[in-house]
């Protein structure tokens, strides 16, 4: 049978981008024949020009220690700071001392009632069994503590993001203004900005909570803005006919018609600020973050998974209400349900409980998992870590990985000459974007040998594009089984939930009992964590896939491979490079908490510059972690002018 090819416009789109792509190429071509020996001479050898590094210690040190000196004593951490502090701890303590006001009991009965009135029975009959499955794991009271730091935290963050936001998509200005700074907040690691959290507002929830909020604020701002920016110009030409003033126009009608961008950037903001309650804890959050951390610390995985499927089941509880919330999915006749009967019903219950000495969970209703689990980890560590008859142990195959791939993948990237790297990155952003597209990734890969930190981050990106790889193979293929199979779809759905959900620390703790501690394991936690992403992106794009063409297709009797490869592939490019990009950032997200595992690298500098409070150290590589991330942006994500062009 004759190839399927895809329609194109009359002009010869593709063959007009195709020579404007080996155009830009030529002229990179050129221009690298022109530099690369002039660079060579001047700058020999492969690491970056001591000569052209800039060096922060002096500036960053002070900085630090003026800040140490004047904490208990300057206007500025008196007057503002110290409030703003008080007011967090106040805050978090009134809703904890609420929490346990109202007992297991009322908790799980609110939870229940919301979502019964958000979504319907089913999913509050699943919130009560999360909330009951926590108590029974024995973890009520850390459970409790996380819940109240979040909810402080999901509403500061929530009231941060929105604000932002409606500057953001009020004003163009201010969105462009903007953008690179929720860039950098996004993209940072969370263990950077910990440093400078703690140095201001010392060790404790404060710092926990606005922790948190830099963190999880950004999803809140973008949707907002994007919610503020798609708003249906009918309908606000219709408003404004009526002679609504500006500020009307936007209470009656851009923000109501921003209600699901605005809560699906809650949603969002929920997920990011729960997966920072482990991370969070590093500085004094207390907490479930506090279990799964010390677990860490001993290697004691039962325990580790006892606190995690707490924050696992508070994730997925919060991600289903908010998104039926979004969605609108609700029973009508639930939607009856006031708030202030809900609320009347959770405090009788409440009441009921004090009365019968009820409020704390009971003691004999717990269920130990940590002796079988670790005995279930003990056994596949025994039997699984090394001397498997043929395959070889788990042991292996990371010493094997890390010796044909990742040694390989660095030794090249250390081996290029700098300035072979910038050419590559420049041609990389340049064949999928615009001159400045180009220009900025380069700039950013630039940035990182002036921060003097090189060899630490062709390190990091090695570990980044063999996890990448790694997850882009089983994700498209996954991915691609699940949009042609509904049975496949739903057996993953829970799968990809639990592991969408589950903070990134959790995943350190099997991976390193059953592959030990090195890069390997950094590799390995950074693929589970970035998959689901790479899954659901690249099943939803071919699921998308206009029906018209797949059926012309199969009436000019195309196989399902060929329909695959030739016309849902094609078709779904967008998401596939979406996938790609997301995979990328994620990856890049875990491979960096692998330092603390022995993945070293720019991960250990910024670990390392938390434990001992070298501010230099830390932000440094921070820095430098964020340069890295917006030049991987740059070379997976065409810009929009080009995606239109190709579309």
């Amino acid at each position: 049978m004759a190839t399927l090819s895809l329609p194109t416009s009359g002009t010869g789109t593709p063959r007009v981008l195709k020579s404007r792509a080996a155009g830009k190429l030529l002229l990179l071509a050129l221009f690298a024949a022109v530099l690369a020996p002039w660079a060579a001479t001047h700058w020999p050898g492969a690491a970056w020009p001591h000569a052209l590094t800039v060096s922060l210690d002096k500036p960053l040190a002070t900085a630090s220690n003026w800040v140490i000196d004047n904490r208990d004593s300057h206007p500025l951490f008196l007057y503002f700071f110290g409030y703003v502090s008080n007011a967090v701890v106040l805050s978090v303590r009134a809703v904890y001392v609420t929490l346990l006001a109202a007992g297991w009991t009322g908790v799980t009965v609110l939870g229940a009632l919301v979502a019964w009135r958000v979504a319907g029975v089913r999913l509050a009959a699943g919130t009560a069994i999360a909330f009951l499955a926590c108590g029974a794991l024995g973890m009520w009271v850390p459970t409790m503590q996380t819940l109240a730091l979040m909810v402080v935290a999901v509403l500061a963050s929530a009231l941060v993001g929105a604000v932002l936001g409606l500057a953001a998509g009020l004003s163009d200005r201010l969105d462009r203004a903007l953008r690179p700074v929720l860039d950098t907040m996004q993209v940072l690691p969370a263990f950077a900005y910990l440093l400078p959290v703690v140095l201001v507002f010392g060790i404790g929830v404060p710092a926990a909570v606005l922790a948190t909020v830099v963190y999880a604020a950004p999803p809140m701002a973008r949707l907002t803005a994007l919610g503020l920016r798609g708003a249906d110009p009918e309908v606000l030409e219709a408003v404004e006919s009526l002679g609504a003033t500006r500020r009307q126009r936007l209470l009656t009608a851009r923000i109501p018609l921003a209600r699901g961008e605005l809560l699906l950037g809650l949603n969002q903001t929920i997920m990011m600020a729960l997966s920072m309650a482990v991370i969070a804890a590093v500085i004094g959050a207390g907490g479930l973050g506090d279990r799964v951390y010390q677990a860490l610390a001993s290697v004691d995985v039962g325990q580790a998974l006892a606190a995690g499927i707490p924050i696992v089941l508070l994730a997925i509880v919060l991600d289903r209400v908010t998104a039926a919330a979004g969605a609108g999915t609700g029973d009508t006749r639930t939607r009856a349900i006031g708030w202030p009967y809900a609320l009347a019903v959770t405090a009788a219950v409440a009441l009921a409980a004090r009365l019968l000495g009820r409020l704390d969970w009971p003691t004999g209703w717990t269920l130990d998992i940590a002796a079988p689990v670790n005995h279930a980890v003990d056994w596949m560590t025994n039997h699984l870590y090394s001397g498997v008859p043929v395959i070889g142990g788990t042991a292996d195959w990371a010493g094997h990985f890390t010796t044909w791939i990742l040694d390989p993948v660095r030794g090249g990237l250390q081996w290029l000459p700098w300035w072979s790297v910038l050419l590559i990155v420049a041609a990389l952003a340049w064949s999928i974007g615009t001159w400045r597209t180009a220009l900025t990734a380069v700039l950013a890969m630039a940035a990182i040998g002036v921060l003097g930190v090189w060899g630490p981050a062709l390190d990091t990106l090695s570990q980044v594009l063999a996890a990448v790889a790694v997850t882009l193979v089983l994700g498209l293929a996954t991915g691609i089984a699940a949009a042609r199979s509904e049975r496949v779809e739903r057996a993953l759905r829970p799968v990809l939930d639990v592991f969408q959900t589950m903070p990134q620390f959790v995943y350190l703790i099997p991976v390193v009992a059953l592959f030990g501690v090195g890069r390997a394991p950094a590799v390995a936690a950074a693929v589970v964590y970035a998959l689901p992403a790479v899954v659901r992106i690249t099943a939803q794009g071919l699921r998308q896939v206009d029906p018209a063409a797949l059926e012309s297709a199969r009436s000019l009797g195309a196989t399902g491979r060929q329909q695959l490869w030739q016309i849902q592939l094609p078709l779904a490019r967008r998401s596939l490079l979406l996938a790609v990009n997301q995979g990328v950032v994620l990856v890049l997200a875990v491979v960096i908490i692998g330092g603390l595992v022995g993945g070293g690298a720019l991960g250990y500098n910024v670990a390392f510059g938390l434990a001992q409070g070298d501010l230099a150290t830390g932000l440094v590589a921070g820095a430098a972690i964020v340069c890295l991330g917006l030049m991987l942006d740059r070379v997976t994500q065409p810009t929009q002018r080009r995606t239109t062009k190709g579309a």
